[in-house]
């Protein structure tokens, strides 16, 4: 920096402005996102012969698929991670972890907006790696991955709901089974936009089963598995006795359900308005906040700590349990589709990279696009049935990909945009800088605790013998 500015003289006045405040000032405006409007303007012209176009949702439709990725199955593991970690420390690690979702994925949109050639994480990876084909095809690996686990969820939690709802009236590989066909047809779609309105059935629904199982928990006499004369016991702060590794597995989970960073740029990729996408973040972050903080603390105030269940259906009686499960129904089918569609968009554009195929309404695009929807479907079935102890592999993967898309990939993405001594340009900037080697510091303890957690988890399961063996018939039902 020369030493011309070390003070200027402002227009208005004959006064020398500090230094200080210079940087303040340029560390403010400069905190305004760039955006290549010019970039996606062109982007959208280019679609308009296609008969498929990309860049169409709204932020309305985005805010749609937000809420249908965040109002999910995973709030009724709230009440879980609460009874663990008491009701103050867990509002609090709700409160902060959500907080800083917020501000990571207000980060990432800065960054796409800044590169409009994004069109998902894997894009992103290779930027931030300075443009390394291996930075991507890794990122590429752990995108696939973690999108094929949930979707693999989906169908253990689909045969979960079936068999909880029917009394366990099929093989838990039938059920499983059913959930993936239907998962596939609800997956064909070809774009965002065309999936946005079952977001909005989805979240709706969702929202109806999570205020439905809290009126239930606080109606019923006793929760399921009461004994008498026991009753619930709920706490500010964790019961004596509570280990490292239960302690960290209800922090995780916490964590885990609230980062959804991962799938943020393939839907800013398919908006019309991205500089819109905070309308949609801001909407979705502040309905998150409150229906996740209620939901685990209302629900532990009426189960307590030693009849608690994951997910907390489990923890109502049997009529309850099924009525507030069944609307859970079309957020299991949607949300699994989702990760399908983003995955299949994902090796569909690498595939027709540059063909007419791409964005028409041809034979082969078509057969090509179902074929990789397929195939998603089944390799996630394959996984659902083949690990035994899929809960903890589950929160393995997370702890190894979560710890990247959730906090570390961000942390970067704000150092890439403010490269060498801009990032330390005045009091604000220099904050936010250090804020983000933090949350790089957060995403690596995450990477290295997780791990260590989940692992353990994995050991202590077979160790109590509660591993169960691939391809099993018996009910999972809660």
């Amino acid at each position: 920096m020369g030493s011309d500015l070390e003070s200027y003289e402002d227009p208005g006045s004959n006064q020398a402005v500090p230094k200080s405040k210079q940087d303040d000032a340029r560390s403010s405006a400069s905190s305004e996102p760039s955006w290549d409007e010019e970039a996606v303007r062109v982007q959208i012209s280019q679609e308009n012969d296609h008969a498929i176009k990309f860049r169409t949702c709204s932020w309305q439709k985005t805010a749609a698929l937000l809420f249908s990725e965040y109002i999910c199955l995973a709030i009724l593991s709230f009440p879980w991670s609460f009874s663990v970690l008491g009701l103050v420390p867990s509002v609090i690690v709700t409160l902060a972890v959500a907080t800083s979702c917020l501000y990571t994925s207000l980060v990432l949109w800065r960054f796409c907006l800044k590169h409009p050639e994004v069109r998902d994480v894997c894009d992103i990876g290779q930027i931030l790696f300075g443009g390394s084909e291996t930075a991507y095809n890794v990122t590429a690996a752990f995108f696939i991955l973690n999108n094929t686990f949930i979707q693999a969820l989906h169908c253990l939690v689909g045969a979960e709901l079936l068999n909880t709802l029917s009394n366990s009236a099929l093989c838990t590989i039938g059920f499983s089974a059913i959930s993936a066909v239907v998962c596939f047809f609800v997956s064909l779609p070809r774009t965002l936009n065309e999936l946005s309105s079952l977001g909005v059935i989805s979240a709706v629904t969702m929202g109806i089963a999570v205020l439905l199982a809290i009126i239930f928990s606080g109606v019923q006499d006793h929760p399921f598995g009461y004994i008498s004369g026991q009753e619930p016991l709920v706490t500010a702060i964790p019961v004596k006795g509570t280990t490292f590794v239960v302690g960290m597995s209800a922090f995780l989970n916490i964590t885990y359900t609230l980062v959804g960073q991962i799938t943020l740029p393939s839907f800013i990729a398919e908006m019309r308005e991205p500089k819109d996408f905070p309308k949609a973040l801001w909407a979705v972050t502040i309905c998150e906040i409150i229906v996740f903080t209620l939901c685990g603390a209302l629900m532990y105030h009426f189960i307590g700590n030693q009849y608690m269940i994951s997910p907390a259906f489990g923890s109502l009686q049997p009529v309850f349990k099924k009525i507030a499960f069944s609307f859970a129904i079309p957020t299991i089918i949607f949300l699994g589709s989702l990760y399908s569609s983003v995955t299949s968009r994902f090796i569909f554009f690498r595939v027709f990279a540059d063909s007419h195929h791409r964005h028409s309404n041809t034979f082969l695009g078509w057969a090509v696009w179902a074929l990789i929807v397929g195939a998603t479907w089944v390799f996630a079935f394959i996984i659902a049935e083949v690990i035994p102890f899929f809960s903890d592999m589950l929160s393995l993967m997370s702890s190894l990909f979560d710890c990247w898309f959730g906090f570390i990939f961000w942390g970067m993405a704000y150092l890439t945009m403010h490269p060498g001594p801009e990032k330390w340009n005045g009091r604000r900037r220099s904050a936010e800088t250090i804020l983000n080697y933090g949350l790089i510091l957060l995403g690596a303890y995450i990477l290295v605790a997780g791990t260590y957690v989940s692992v353990q988890s994995i050991i202590d399961s077979y160790n109590a013998g509660t591993v169960g063996s691939p391809f099993t018939c018996s009910s999972n039902a809660i």
